[in-house]
């Protein structure tokens, strides 16, 4: 037992270490989404626009029955419009998810464009605690960005094909590699 009687583990959840074959198997999984997903990234960008589509009508619908159901706490209009505005987009997406993809992937790169060079200017604020990191990460930022948006409308085609696959395989290797380490266990 460690001196404090908490398991590593589990401080912060209360639950135990899943395990190690179950981890490996979730890794494995996830890995082999990520790679059948970059297999055709032009169809996982349409499914990823569909299943983004079905989460906001759910979302929306889920806001409009939270504003009658606490009517009285106020925000009721604003969150029936919002619920609405989730439900309008949802049904876009859901009914032309091309169209909706390319919307998203538009949205996306004037976010990675503009978070970018927010990163930029605050890295200068923090360059003696490693703001040059922060440079980095808004560089690569705006590069994506700018990728994103001059090859527009052609990357929304494949950039959230490709988000979703290099993300699904870093998860899972990520997963893989924790559940290749050894078991933490306290000593008792």
């Amino acid at each position: 037992m460690s001196s404090l009687g908490i398991d590593p583990g589990s401080a912060t959840s209360g639950l135990s270490v899943p395990p190690t074959w179950i981890r490996v198997l979730l890794g494995i999984v996830l890995i082999l989404a990520g790679i059948l997903v970059l297999g055709d990234i032009a169809v996982a960008t349409l499914i990823s626009a569909f299943i983004i589509g079905v989460i906001a009508i759910i979302g929306g619908a889920f806001e409009v029955i939270h504003a009658f159901w606490t009517k009285g706490w106020g925000g009721f209009l604003s969150q029936v419009v919002l619920g609405a505005l989730y439900i309008g987009f949802g049904i876009v997406l859901v009914s032309q998810p091309a169209s909706g993809a390319l919307v998203l992937t538009y949205i996306l790169g004037l976010l990675l464009l503009v978070s970018g060079f927010v990163r930029i200017s605050l890295s200068f604020n923090y360059w003696a605690e490693a703001g040059w990191v922060m440079l980095i990460s808004g560089a690569f930022g705006v590069l994506a960005g700018l990728v994103i948006l001059t090859g527009f409308p052609m990357s929304g085609l494949w950039v959230l094909g490709l988000l979703l696959g290099i993300d699904l395989i870093s998860h899972g290797i990520a997963w893989l590699v924790y559940g290749m380490l050894p078991a933490v266990r306290t000593a008792q």
